[in-house]
């Protein structure tokens, strides 16, 4: 598949391209600084700003799916307009943990031991994915990782869930990048979570 992947210099950003390309799929990597951009064969470095509709629509046009790393740093809508602008049909979303659930409608940023540094991202990750659950028009997926997101080993193997936190037995919830990413490239392929939220943690 062509796949345009937004904030490409990041941790996830960078772990999603790569296993893409691992994989065959052509990879429109795009970032401010493409310098920083992971290299290697089946992905362009491209540079754009993500936050500009009328800049980003042109870069990702032509792409099957769109999976953007950025959404602590771009709004629902900004986003949306440029994939509906560009005629792109899927968009896939690297979420947060914060609105997972922890108990019936009580979601994880609302638990006393919530880091309140971790808030005012956590909370921009439970907008996007409320807006995103008005949307009609996009095949939309929000992508929430483990409670703890790391660098770490790619070991290839991880429990998903739907809109429950996913813990192991000693209660911790965690994954890393790299495994994190390949759960993202197989939603890509394997679409199985259209307009819904999935999670994924060991």
């Amino acid at each position: 598949m062509k796949v345009a992947v937004l904030g490409a210099s990041g941790n996830a950003g960078a772990e999603i391209t790569r296993e893409l390309a691992r994989r065959g799929h052509a990879v429109t990597a795009i970032a401010r600084n493409a310098e920083t951009i992971p290299t290697g064969e089946n992905i362009t470095p491209t540079t754009g700003d993500a936050s500009d509709p009328t800049t980003l629509a042109p870069l990702i046009e032509g792409a099957d799916v769109v999976v953007s790393a950025l959404h602590h740093t771009i709004l629902a809508d900004t986003l949306l307009k440029a994939v509906k602008d560009a005629g792109v049909p899927r968009l896939l979303v690297t979420g947060g943990a914060g609105s997972l659930e922890v108990a019936p409608g009580l979601q994880l940023i609302d638990t006393p031991d919530f880091p309140a540094e971790w808030k005012p991202f956590a909370q921009t990750g439970v907008a996007f994915l409320t807006r995103l659950r008005d949307e009609t028009q996009v095949d939309w997926t929000f992508f929430s990782p483990a409670a703890v997101i790391e660098p770490g080993p790619r070991l290839g193997r991880f429990r998903l869930g739907g809109d429950q936190l996913v813990t192991d037995a000693d209660g911790n919830s965690r994954i890393s990048f790299a495994d994190y990413a390949i759960a993202m490239v197989d939603e890509v392929e394997q679409h199985r979570h259209s307009r819904q939220r999935f999670t994924a943690a060991y």
